[in-house]
């Protein structure tokens, strides 16, 4: 059953109730600022900690306390490579329980649309470039993506069966990687754009022997505790060059020789260039989608799109891992070395996405050139 509706842009629409969760997000404040821009007048959000949305009595007290007549559910559980290799099982069971949920309690509280963010993840593991809708269940997600992808893939089977059954009114939807102003750089759970500026910064104040300064970057991304050797190393003000190195050393960031660390002051001598380490070989592609410009597509599709079939959402162009390096490297004038640790895994072989679904159904092209967004995103972060 392909239930078609009026779009819900007209200016009687524009009063109704909407909720995000995860509103407080990355995401979810620039999707915010832009519901607003686009004159919706009711929005609320759904997050930690005033609602745990892996549990259903939270679930139910948000339906009944909010009562919303839009839910568009961004909330996840996500991180990089190494986070989804430490946690495939809450990966899981987080994100399926978050999605299950929160689509049925929709249904049964009779809202007028349930609009799921998927994920890139979802696409099989060698899926033809650039992906389409089509190509979705053509095989297994890459192996480390594989439990979070395949928790979000079932809102699609959800959406589709509770749309036949019920007539209910859902859509997904399927980003790519998001960077932008706002985004997660920690180390610990940051995805690749993130992760590369901020070793890349840190690697710049090393280089400067601004030990003050890394210190700061830790305490402003509170990633004080690190567990090193299975041993915890705790970064605070006052921290001594050695433990600071220490830390600096165990998210591939060093001196290319020895520090001498004689007196263990402040008053290090460098011996050459620092090196920031990266996984994998560099041979990798991903597309990166501007957040703003997810944001716009999110609300387009909010307003304008009521159908069965999933949509790709994003920039629709792809860029190697070793080519981004060179570029955010030449964009924040790092004269350091770089390193590849090839022992490290690379992801998913390659990744882009075909667009036209979403230019068809409901006018959405991306606008932001991608060094202007990289540009941004490092102007940010540097200014924190």
């Amino acid at each position: 059953m392909n239930i078609e509706r009026r779009t819900l842009n007209g200016p009687s629409n524009l009063n109704k109730r909407i909720t995000v969760t995860g509103g407080k997000g990355f995401l979810g404040q620039h999707l915010i600022a832009k519901l607003k821009a686009h004159g919706w007048q009711h929005i609320a959000i759904a997050d930690l900690p005033e609602y745990n949305l892996t549990k259903i009595t939270d679930i139910r007290k948000m339906y009944r306390e909010q009562k919303p007549d839009i839910v568009i559910h961004l909330a996840a559980k996500v991180g990089g490579i190494g986070f989804n290799q430490q946690n495939p099982a809450s990966l899981f069971y987080d994100n399926a329980m978050m999605g299950i949920q929160l689509m049925h309690e929709g249904y049964t509280h009779h809202i007028d649309k349930f609009v799921a963010l998927g994920t890139i993840c979802a696409y099989p593991k060698f899926t033809p470039v650039p992906f389409k809708e089509d190509d979705l269940w053509g095989g297994y997600p890459e192996e480390t993506n594989a439990p979070y992808g395949l928790a979000k893939k079932m809102m699609l089977v959800q959406s589709q069966s509770y749309r036949q059954q019920y007539g209910f009114n859902s859509i997904f939807l399927l980003p790519v990687n998001l960077y932008g102003p706002g985004d997660n750089f920690t180390f610990t759970s940051s995805h690749v754009i993130p992760a590369l500026i901020r070793k890349f910064h840190l690697a710049q104040l090393l280089s400067r022997k601004d030990f003050a300064g890394i210190i700061n970057d830790f305490l402003l991304n509170k990633e004080t505790d690190v567990v090193i050797d299975n041993k915890k190393v705790v970064i605070r003000k006052g921290s001594s060059p050695a433990t600071v190195l220490k830390v600096l050393s165990h998210f591939g960031i060093s001196a290319s020789r020895d520090v001498n660390l004689e007196h263990r002051t402040s008053n290090i001598e460098l011996s050459h260039s620092p090196v920031v380490s990266i996984w994998g070989t560099g041979s990798a592609t991903r597309e990166f989608f501007y957040v703003e410009d997810a944001a716009e597509a999110i609300t387009l599709a909010t307003e304008k799109y009521n159908k069965n079939e999933p949509v790709n959402i994003g920039a629709g162009f792809e860029i190697s891992i070793k080519d981004l390096v060179k570029l955010i490297v030449e964009l924040m004038g790092y004269k350091g070395k770089v390193a590849w640790d090839k022992t490290k895994p690379d992801g998913q072989p390659r990744r882009m996405l075909d667009t036209e679904r979403a230019s068809k159904e409901f006018g959405f092209k991306a606008k932001t050139d991608f060094m202007e967004g990289l540009q941004k995103t490092i102007e940010w972060y540097r200014n924190q």
